[in-house]
């Protein structure tokens, strides 16, 4: 009974096996090509960041050049605000960076005493709802984000219930990833 089902289940798999290669066939018969996606060659990069340079958007880019828009992504990576490689001795960007800062660290930051540019960041900051609590999505520049993470210093403290200093350990890995 066993040789039965092994003959059976190989049988299956010969079935399989055919039905593919045919379907693969009747592919390239129709003109498709299997593989990955094709990628922005190393002669149309130049072009490709000039005109992402010039405004043109990511999405319009991969339809000229009948590329994936990751694959844009990919050739302009280092001209996208989000992903531009920090140099240490290089000054921190000027561009506003989007984090979530857990509800803990922003209730005790609303009540401290902050800075104009602080305090319009948390203002401006949007509410998400998470489960029991809340984070705030802040845009704002690197530097403001640094000053925002020294006013939450206290919380490090024995005076500070163990939730808060998780929370403020939270948002310094992000904050701090900035810098990476």
């Amino acid at each position: 009974m066993v040789q039965t089902l092994a003959a059976a289940g190989e049988l299956q798999r010969d079935l399989q096996r055919e039905l593919t290669y045919d379907g693969l066939r009747a592919a390239e018969a129709k003109g498709n090509k299997g593989g990955g996606r094709p990628v922005v060659t190393a002669a149309k990069a130049a072009a490709v960041r000039a005109a992402y340079l010039g405004g043109r958007s990511i999405a319009g880019l991969a339809r000229d050049h009948h590329v994936s828009r990751g694959a844009i992504r990919t050739a302009v990576a280092d001209l996208l605000p989000e992903y531009a490689a920090a140099d240490p001795g290089a000054p921190a960007s000027e561009l506003p960076i989007v984090l979530d800062m857990p509800g803990k660290v922003a209730d005790f930051l609303r009540a401290a005493e902050l800075e104009p540019a602080e305090r319009d960041a948390l203002d401006r900051g949007v509410t998400l709802r998470r489960g029991q609590g809340y984070t705030l999505r802040v845009s704002t520049t690197p530097a403001v984000h640094q000053q925002l993470l020294a006013g939450c210093q206290p919380l490090d403290g024995t005076a500070a219930v163990p939730a808060q200093r998780k929370a403020r350990r939270e948002y310094e890995n992000r904050v701090n990833a900035l810098g990476q």
